[in-house]
């Protein structure tokens, strides 16, 4: 049976959650955000107090509740934060965003395409590469798997207009099919060994991984340093990361991003 499903909470905005570059297959119309995520569709509405998952199964609330990363008190890591008064000051006005809970090989395939890539075409690789190769999923489609992506050539991808990174999706989608790279192993190493086991793959390089690191594996020790961030970090902490983000670097990333990339 499907039926709307309200979720209160004051520590998610949609729009900074899911347009800041964390995935790439949603779109909205005012405060109702559509997408995918594996092979399951949802409509979710932006409330004042919560979000509002409409027309869902209930099987899928779980799901759904743990893309949204539902259980982690992003309250108590904010006030952990106001130590530092410029994390203050960007978690305070970030506090919508969340770190979402997303598929490894989908995550891992999309910020390969990530890369020297802006937001909209990143998007539009990757709805060609859904329509393309992905299973019909009620009107739209699912990621494609690994084991589709692995049978393919560099000349099958390039309506996607990928480029170079063509030989970089087609190398992880072969060495995770082949297990030569064990993606579902990842979830219990330590961030150091799971960042080495994905830089077996052709094209990722420090940035990727922990990208895949922090937005799959929930690993938010991990901080993705592209040319902002490594900006703010040299202006505001030329001496180091300050001591309060403890194991939530990534979180801490994110904020900075988001109140800088705003400003």
């Amino acid at each position: 049976m499907a039926r709307d499903y309200f979720f209160e909470t004051d520590t998610l905005s949609l729009l900074q959650t899911l347009e800041g570059g964390q995935a790439f297959r949603w779109t909205h119309e005012g405060n109702v955000f559509s997408g995918f995520a594996q092979n399951r569709f949802l409509r979710v509405r932006q409330e004042e107090n919560g979000i509002t998952l409409l027309d869902v199964s209930d099987e899928d609330i779980p799901f759904w509740l743990c893309y949204f990363d539902s259980d982690t008190d992003y309250n108590g890591i904010i006030k952990q934060f106001s130590a530092d008064s410029t994390l203050k000051l960007a978690s305070e006005a970030g506090r919508g965003l969340r770190i979402l809970r997303q598929e490894p090989f989908e995550t891992l395939t999309s910020f390969i395409i990530s890369q020297n890539n802006n937001i909209p075409r990143i998007k539009g690789i990757v709805s060609r590469l859904c329509e393309s190769f992905g299973e019909r999923c009620g009107d739209g489609f699912a990621f494609p798997t690994a084991e589709k992506l692995a049978q393919l050539t560099e000349e099958d991808l390039a309506p996607l207009r990928a480029g170079f990174r063509n030989r970089y999706i087609l190398d992880a989608a072969r060495k995770t099919t082949e297990k030569t790279v064990d993606l579902e192993k990842i979830y219990g190493m330590t961030y150091e060994d799971g960042k080495a086991e994905l830089k077996k793959i052709v094209g990722v390089g420090d940035k990727v991984a922990d990208c895949v690191l922090l937005f799959a594996y929930h690993k938010t020790e991990a901080f993705p340093m592209d040319v902002w961030i490594k900006r703010i970090v040299a202006e505001y902490y030329p001496d180091g990361l300050p001591g309060c983000m403890g194991e939530h670097k990534g979180i801490a990333q994110q904020y900075l991003f988001e109140y800088f990339r705003t400003l």
